[in-house]
């Protein structure tokens, strides 16, 4: 199975805060951020949200908002997909998570 991301994706661990609006009002909460590209990110909650909630992500002195692709249970929490509003809203000059890894194009597909 290949990746279907036309873009790099860069595999992270930070700690950042999270606005979420969705039909169950809005909150705040503390996320784990998993990934980002400069389209979209995944992020891990403690709660389930909705799809197609808006969503805030604060990072350090940058705001990156879009809105919830899907939301799926993992082992220790739920994985949220998050599109930004805007195409190549993020780079590494706005915001640079703690860990970061870019996943080098060629290690992107899967096995057969």
């Amino acid at each position: 199975m290949k990746e279907k991301r036309s873009e790099p994706r860069f595999m992270c661990a930070d700690l950042i805060k999270v606005r979420i609006q969705d039909a169950a009002g809005a909150r705040e909460v503390i996320a784990n951020l998993e990934d980002i590209s400069p389209s979209g990110a995944c992020i891990q909650l403690e709660a389930a949200t909705l799809e197609g909630a808006d969503v805030e992500m604060i990072c350090a002195k940058c705001r990156l908002r879009g809105k919830v692709r899907y939301c799926r249970f993992a082992q220790i929490g739920y994985d949220v997909g998050i599109a930004f509003d805007q195409r190549r809203t993020w780079n590494r000059s706005r915001f640079e998570p703690k860990h970061l890894l870019e996943i080098p194009a060629d290690d992107r597909a899967g096995a057969d």
